[in-house]
């Protein structure tokens, strides 16, 4: 079931809330780090068994694309993120110097922008007035309407921390079948372990990324796992083929 949105609608309680302002997300960070944890770490795992190398290649293949892709996934988030605020940043300054050089022609922006909400007359006189009595005010509206950025600004350093810890987190289940292999089940065993073991990741995250969508939760982990099982399918492929160059 999808995350019930409740709200206080009292006017104490809509003001206190607006005032917060409003909430970032880092949802997309976790999933994204989650499903690629361990759909890289588990079509490495199915390579190397399509190529039938031992399981110590497949623990040091594993631990290093956990650590060294997850790293790699972190940063990459991190700059993606900080370029995105950069950008952000850039078009606000220009929006200011077109209020400070050319401002009727940007109120005749934000006339047109709310014109075509349905505004019309006086309606619309009045709140060009408003929206251009205030510069911040001004800018962030042009910011929203013209250019359809979020006005509010995520952390590259939450946005990187939440996919390397959901990477490192996923792309570990693959491996953990492997790690006890050689003290209490054989090498097949431990094969038909990790694949259970990872499809179960899959749904489980496709399961609980539905609670913040409209989607059926069985339709989003069945999708999940059979992308992650898609791609670990297609590394097996590959690895089977490949066999006779090791």
């Amino acid at each position: 079931m999808p995350v019930e949105i409740v709200h206080d609608h009292s006017t104490d309680a809509i003001r206190e809330r607006l005032e917060e302002g409003s909430e970032v997300s880092y949802l997309r960070d976790w999933v994204y780090g989650g499903i690629d944890g361990a759909v890289t770490t588990f079509a490495i795992v199915s390579g190397v068994i399509g190529a039938d190398l031992s399981i110590g290649i497949i623990l040091v293949l594993g631990a290093a694309n956990v650590v060294a892709d997850g790293f790699s996934m972190a940063a990459s988030n991190y700059t993606g993120t900080k370029a995105e605020i950069e950008e952000q940043a850039r078009i606000r300054h220009h929006e200011y110097s077109q209020i400070d050089g050319n401002p009727e022609g940007e109120r005749r922006e934000v006339r047109e922008i709310f014109r075509n909400k349905g505004f019309e007359g006086g309606d619309l006189d009045r709140a060009v007035e408003i929206i251009t009595a205030d510069r911040t005010l001004w800018v962030d509206t042009m910011m929203v309407e013209e250019y359809g950025m979020a006005p509010v600004d995520r952390s590259p350093v939450r946005a990187a921390l939440g996919t390397f810890f959901a990477f490192l987190l996923c792309g570990m289940v693959p491996l953990l079948p492997f790690c006890i292999a050689p003290w209490l089940i054989d090498r097949e065993t431990a094969v038909i372990a990790s694949v259970v073991a990872t499809a179960a990741t899959f749904f489980v995250i496709g399961s609980a990324k539905a609670r913040w969508s409209l989607v059926p939760w069985w339709r989003s982990a069945l999708e999940t796992t059979a992308i992650g099982l898609g791609a670990a399918g297609v590394a097996f492929v590959i690895g089977y083929a490949l066999r006779s160059l090791v």
